[in-house]
C-alpha cells in the first residue's frame, strides 16, 4: 500500500469552453507469456519465423483436436501476480468467447470470464519523490492470441499468419484509477518493468508483445470523489476504448485528444456513445472502430474441451519461494545500502540487467561513486551510441577496477576517464594497463611541488590576481596537473598552491 510520507498526483484537468473537466483513464493490458510453447499447444512462439511456420493442429482449429494447458504459461500467471501482491485464485476456469475474424480460425478464443487465475492486485506508480499513484489491479486472466491479418501484400488479397495464433496472453485489468496521460504511460512503464524483472514477458511493444487498450472518459471535478465512496461508474461517464496502444509517446497523445474529443460533445449538448476507437498518429486523431461489445455479445460459455483450473498452495508458494527481487524492492535496497538518491536508484533499478550490473560493480565500493561511473561515464556513452547495457564493452569487474585504482589513489579523476575510454575501445584490465603506460598518479610532493614553483613563477600577474581572489588559485592547480600530464595528485597540488599562495 502507498507509505503514509507519499503523496498522490493531482488529477489531470483540462479546461473546457463551458468549465473544467477532469479525466478518468482504465487500462487492460495484453502481455504475451514467455514461454517457449503456445497455451495449449506445443507449438513454437519464436518471433519472427517464416509465415504460418510454427502452427499446431489445434492452433489451426483443424477437427477433432483438443486443447491440452500448458502448465508453465500458469506458473508464469501465478508469477505475475504474487508479483502484483495479488490473491491467486486456486480454482479458476475457461471460457469460450464467440466472434468470427479471419485470423481466429476457430471461430472464439479461449479466455476466462467468470473465474480468472488472479485476483485484486496493485501497482505503485512514482511519479516523481514522494509522489505516487497507486493503481488497482481488477483481474489477471489467461487467454489466447489471435493471429495476424496481412493488409498490404497485395491491392486485391488479404492474408493471414497463424504464427501468433494460440499464443499465451496475460489481460491485466486496472480499476479506474489512472487521473492523467503521463500517469498512464508511467503505469503502462511500471506494469512492464515488474514484467520484465519477474521473466513472465519480455515487454518487447515493438513486437507486439505488450499491447494497452485505454479506457477513457471524463467527468466534472467531484465525480471521481463520489464514486469511490460508492462505486457506481455511473458517476465517471461513458468510457471510450482506444484499442491496442504499443507506444508510451502514442498512449498519452491518444487519451489527451480522446478527453478533449469528449469534452467538446458534451459541452456542445451531445453524449458519449460507448465505442471502440483507434488511434491515427500521423493525423493525431482516434476513430471510431465498432461500437463496443458487453460480454453478452460474446456469448461467453465454460469451455466444454477445458477442466476447471485446480492448482495447489504448495505449488502456489513454492513459486512464491522463488521469487526474484523486485524494482521497488531493489529501489529501496540501493538507496539503503549504498547511499543513493531516489533518483540515482531509480535510474540503475530501470532496467533489471542495469541492476545487476550495478550491484555487481557496487559491492564492496562506494556506492555513490560507483553510482556517477555507471550512470555519467557509462550509461551515457552507451546511451550516445545507441547501446543498451547487455552490449557493454565494458564489463562490471573492470568497471569495479577502475573504481578501485581511483580508492587507492593510483589514478586521479583525470587519468581514471582516460583509462574507461582505453578499456571501453580496446578492452583489458585496468590495474595492467597503468602499469604497462604508465598512468600512475604523481604523489612525491617533490616533483608536484618543482611543478607548482614553476607555474607560479612564470605567472607572476595571475599570482596577484590570486592573492586578491583566492577563488583564482584553481587556475593554478588546472595548470599544474595539466604540466604533469594529469598524473598529479589533486589534494596535494591544491595544498601546495594554497601554502606557495600563502592563502
Amino acid at each position: 500500500m502507498l507509505d503514509h510520507a507519499i503523496t498522490a498526483p493531482k488529477p489531470k484537468v483540462i479546461a473546457g469552453a463551458k468549465g473544467d473537466w477532469e479525466l478518468v483513464i482504465g487500462m487492460e493490458i495484453h502481455a504475451q507469456v514467455s514461454s517457449n510453447a503456445k497455451l495449449f499447444s506445443g507449438a513454437s512462439t519464436t518471433f519472427g519465423a517464416e509465415p504460418n511456420s510454427n502452427v499446431a493442429f489445434v492452433d489451426a482449429a483443424m477437427p477433432g483436436m483438443l486443447p491440452v494447458i500448458n502448465e508453465f504459461c500458469v506458473e508464469q500467471a501465478v508469477r505475475t501476480g504474487l508479483g502484483l501482491k495479488a490473491q491467486i485464485n486456486l480454482m479458476s476456469a475457461f471460457d469460450r468467447k464467440n466472434y468470427f475474424y479471419p485470423d481466429l480460425p476457430q471461430g472464439y478464443q479461449i479466455s476466462q470470464l467468470y473465474h480468472p487465475i488472479v485476483g485484486e492486485g496493485e501497482v505503485l506508480v512514482e511519479m516523481g519523490p514522494g509522489v505516487a499513484r497507486l493503481v488497482r489491479v481488477e483481474r489477471i486472466h489467461l487467454e489466447q492470441d489471435a493471429g495476424k491479418s496481412i493488409h498490404d501484400m497485395d491491392p486485391n488479397l488479404s492474408f493471414v499468419d497463424f504464427n501468433r495464433t494460440g499464443v499465451a496472453l496475460m489481460e491485466i485489468v486496472s480499476r479506474p484509477d489512472i487521473r492523467g496521460p503521463e500517469e498512464a504511460a508511467a503505469y503502462v512503464t511500471k506494469l512492464r518493468q515488474i514484467l520484465r524483472y519477474l521473466g513472465t514477458c519480455d515487454g518487447n511493444m515493438q513486437n507486439g508483445n505488450l499491447r494497452a487498450d485505454v479506457n477513457v472518459s471524463v467527468c466534472k471535478p467531484g465525480q471521481y470523489e463520489k464514486y469511490q465512496a460508492t462505486q457506481d461508474f455511473s458517476h465517471l461517464g461513458t468510457r471510450c476504448e482506444i484499442k491496442n496502444m504499443n507506444s508510451m509517446r502514442f498512449i498519452q497523445l491518444a487519451i489527451d485528444y480522446e478527453a478533449r474529443r469528449q469534452i467538446a460533445i458534451l459541452e456542445d449538448g451531445g453524449s458519449i456513445v460507448q465505442e471502440t476507437r483507434l488511434y491515427d498518429p500521423d493525423k493525431n486523431e482516434t476513430r471510431s472502430m465498432r461500437s463496443k461489445e458487453e460480454a453478452h455479445d460474446y456469448r461467453y460459455f465454460p469451455d466444454p474441451d477445458l477442466l476447471p483450473l485446480e492448482i495447489e498452495q504448495a505449488w502456489v508458494d513454492d513459486i512464491a519461494a522463488r521469487m526474484p527481487e523486485l524494482p521497488d524492492a531493489k529501489k529501496t535496497r540501493f538507496m539503503a545500502d549504498y547511499g543513493l538518491t531516489d533518483y540515482d536508484a531509480a535510474v540503475l533499478t530501470a532496467e533489471l540487467d542495469a541492476g545487476r550490473y550495478f550491484d555487481d560493480v557496487a559491492k564492496g565500493r562506494d556506492g555513490k561513486l560507483a553510482a556517477n561511473w555507471v550512470i555519467n561515464e557509462l550509461f551515457g556513452r552507451l546511451k550516445k551510441e545507441g547501446h543498451d547495457i547487455s552490449e557493454s564493452p565494458v564489463s562490471a569487474a573492470q568497471l569495479g577496477g577502475i573504481i578501485d585504482l581511483i580508492t587507492a589513489g593510483t589514478i586521479s579523476g583525470k587519468l581514471a576517464k582516460d583509462l574507461f575510454e582505453i578499456v571501453y575501445t580496446e578492452g583489458g584490465d585496468p590495474a595492467a594497463i597503468v602499469e604497462a603506460r604508465g598512468m600512475k598518479q604523481v604523489t612525491d610532493t617533490g616533483a608536484i611541488e618543482a611543478a607548482v614553483d614553476a607555474i607560479i613563477a612564470a605567472n607572476p600577474e595571475q599570482v596577484e590576481k590570486a592573492k586578491a581572489n583566492p577563488k583564482l588559485t584553481g587556475w593554478f592547480v588546472g595548470q599544474v596537473i595539466k604540466s604533469t600530464g594529469g598524473k598529479a595528485n589533486p589534494a596535494t597540488v591544491n595544498a601546495l598552491v594554497a601554502a606557495k599562495l600563502g592563502l
